[in-house]
């Protein structure tokens, strides 16, 4: 029994529990009006765990006053789902390991679970233990690491396991599991490594058509899941709660055969006897601690056995022994592992016999770490009497770049790659592209360094267009100059009365609340003091769904266009921003907000950015937005911690002015603000003339000027 604070009363051990931030997601409100309904309400729920300062609430008692006060009419299943999970009294791994249990067996026995849900929660959970043994057994094996739970186990998951079936009614039970585990992942975003959707399509297509594959570090088991019709899927993790929720993800989500163990890979193998088709990995990166020591005669070491600094080749080789010959592996790899010299050897070896069959540098935002452009190895296991390729491709997708991993364009790296491997392994060639592909010779690169990093053996790219398109760069440039003089602000004039500057002055949390303008935050959820029901989901004749694209904190910052996408299996609304919406970034301390134009409308906020809708009856856009940018204003509103600087925006303020003399003021911020993006795209257009004309200069495409 736990216990929080005077007044708390007892509660079951097996009662879920729910903070106040779970509080108000379930209400759609932010944490401020949690602590309102608090102050005011003497009925509401008394905590029962937790701190003083964040204590937690029993579910069951919080949802009910909700339903009291009518505020949980219109809270999404999903949401209710998840709140059960995130309380769990056993911790929300073991609520969804439970859960995918449960849906798994829905799937596969949805007549059988039918019956078991109309009997009462204490005789489910006496009945769930033996069908769940069954279905499990069927489809993870004997050996699974998923334990078929005990009934103790079992009964303060009931009510989730009713709530989640009930979600699958909805969505389907491998859509349910989904969402729940991507709410989990994104809760804890230090705690695991995740693979983007984007790479391990791209990995899965380079391994090609396989029956039978293998991933040996498998995480979440995001790699597995890309892979196309297998038959049977392997894999093995150290972690075992997460080898857990692997097994259940991959189950759900095909027929196959599905066989997860828990084990380090590299020491305890789970699968010395296997012949897989194709192997897939993302490995650990940098580990010094992999097993140097008692694995130095270990027989996977066929190419050499690998440095202590060189764990990732361990890896690439533990790959390879589990292929049948003519096996594809398809490993992610740090860039390093391309150029370490303690490395030179295993893959000098790995080139002789032909192993090694392609190195593709991916852009930089491609995977975690995000910072670094990685690299896939794409290696294939030699077979008996087939002579080895004299050749290794290089692919370098770099030109895909653009600022961050928010905006890469996975269609166009995907296509690029492809387009370069698809021939090659049909073939053994593929034609050159300067820049961007090359089949090197292996003796080329049999070197003293065996340096394998593709940008270092690709010629670079032609300049596009050459002189004529630097000539109409610099035509560009020269007309924006132009404009830009047209544009820059007359002479600052000193103040007739300077004590007007010193006008009576409201926070925009008071705006909020006297309904003169909304706030939402970007993502999910209110801004805290802000109640729900602003209308500030989807603008009416706006499609919601993965084409939205979603204006960044990076976009506003440049003043570029939308360029982020929507994550899958949220199941959230995206808050969509409308003309005349005022959107501020709320981390790094700058003075910035940006008026939403035509253009941006209808596309999805970002995280980190805070839109304000003001009442055009009351409050000017443009007004707004320049005021909200002093730097008095934004100094006054901020707070600092120990690695960042996060604005208040309810403590900015603005002057009370009529609006007519707002608009006056209005006029002269929206004349700043095209002086600013014109400067801004001179910036943009000189970078490029610059760039071009070094590039130019040293690849022969363009002639120096000649001497006077």
């Amino acid at each position: 029994m736990q216990q929080a604070g005077e007044g708390s009363r007892p509660v079951p051990d097996n009662a879920a529990e729910v903070t106040a931030a779970g509080i108000a997601r379930l209400a759609g409100v932010g944490r401020a009006a949690v602590s309102n309904w608090r102050r005011r309400h003497a009925d509401f729920p008394k905590p029962v765990g937790g701190t003083e300062t964040s204590p937690s609430f029993a579910l069951a008692d919080v949802e009910q006053w909700l339903r009291a006060q009518g505020k949980l009419a219109e809270v999404p299943l999903r949401e209710r789902v998840w709140q059960q999970v995130a309380g769990h009294p056993a911790g929300p791994v073991t609520a969804l390991v439970h859960a995918g249990c449960a849906l798994l067996l829905v799937r596969e026995r949805s007549s059988g679970w039918l019956e078991m849900t109309a009997v009462s929660d204490e005789r489910m959970a006496a009945l769930l233990p033996t069908a769940l043994e069954e279905i499990l057994t069927l489809r993870l094996g004997p050996e699974r690491t998923v334990p078929t739970p005990n009934p103790t186990g079992l009964a303060p998951s009931v009510p989730l396991l009713r709530a989640a079936t009930e979600l699958a009614a909805e969505t389907g039970a491998r859509q349910a599991f989904e969402f729940l585990l991507g709410r989990h992942l994104d809760a804890n975003p230090r705690q695991y490594t995740l693979t983007p959707p984007g790479p391990a399509a791209l990995m899965a297509e380079l391994a090609g058509p396989a029956d039978t594959v293998l991933d040996p570090a498998c995480g979440t088991g995001a790699l597995l899941r890309a892979a196309a019709r297998p038959a049977a899927l392997y894999a093995q993790e150290t972690d075992r709660d997460l080898a857990a929720l692997a097994a259940l993800r991959l189950a759900l989500q095909s027929g196959a055969d599905v066989r997860v163990h828990a084990g380090d890979s590299l020491r305890s193998d789970a699968f010395p006897r296997l012949t897989a088709d194709a192997v897939l990995c993302h490995p650990p990166f940098n580990e010094r601690n992999w097993g140097h020591e008692e694995l130095a005669y270990d027989p996977r070491w066929e190419y050499g056995f690998p440095a202590r600094t060189e764990s990732e080749l361990a890896w690439v080789q533990h790959a390879l022994a589990r292929l049948r010959p003519g096996g594809t592996a398809v490993l992610l790899m740090p860039p390093a592992a391309a150029s370490r010299r303690s490395g030179r050897r295993v893959r000098a070896d790995l080139l002789r016999r032909g192993a090694l069959r392609a190195v593709v540098a991916l852009p930089a935002g491609a995977a975690p770490p995000y910072g670094i452009p990685l690299h896939l190895w794409v290696l294939r296991k030699p077979a008996a009497g087939v002579p080895a390729l004299p050749a290794l491709l290089v692919v370098d997708t770099a030109e895909h770049t653009d600022a961050g991993r928010d905006k890469l364009d996975w269609p166009a790296v995907h296509t690029a790659v492809l387009d370069a491997w698809q021939p090659f392994d049909k073939h053994g060639t593929v034609a050159e592209r300067p820049g961007a592909h090359r089949c090197v010779p292996v003796i080329e690169l049999l070197d003293d360094d065996v340096d394998l990093a593709p940008a270092r053996h690709l010629p670079p790219p032609a300049a596009a267009g050459g002189a004529e398109e630097l000539a109409g760069v610099r035509d560009r440039l020269t007309a924006v100059l132009r404009r830009t003089g047209e544009l820059t602000p007359p002479p600052a004039r000193t103040a007739a009365h300077p004590e007007a500057a010193r006008l009576p002055g409201v926070t925009v949390g008071e705006l909020a609340r006297t309904g003169a303008l909304e706030l939402r935050a970007g993502g999910s959820g209110t801004v805290p003091g802000t109640g729900a029901g602003t209308g500030l989901g989807a603008a009416p004749g706006t499609a919601t769904g993965s084409a939205v694209p979603v204006l960044t904190e990076q976009d506003v910052l440049a003043g570029q266009a939308p360029s982020g996408a929507l994550p899958e299996g949220t199941g959230e609304e995206p808050v969509l921003v409308r003309a005349g919406d005022v959107v501020v970034p709320v981390l790094g301390g700058g003075s910035v907000a940006r008026v939403v134009d035509d253009a941006t409308g209808g596309a999805a906020l970002g995280r980190n950015l805070q839109l304000l809708r003001p009442d055009p009856a009351a409050i000017d856009p443009w007004f707004l937005a320049g005021f909200l940018r002093g730097t008095a204003n934004n100094r006054q509103a901020s707070s600092y911690a120990s690695t960042a600087t996060r604005l208040d925006v309810r403590r900015l303020q603005l002057p009370r002015l009529p609006l007519a003399e707002q608009r006056r003021y209005g006029e002269t911020f929206r004349a700043l603000a095209e002086f600013e993006e014109t400067l801004r795209l001179a910036g943009r257009l000189g970078e490029r003339l610059v760039r071009g004309m070094y590039d130019g200069l040293t690849d022969g495409t363009v002639e120096a000027a000649p001497v006077d």
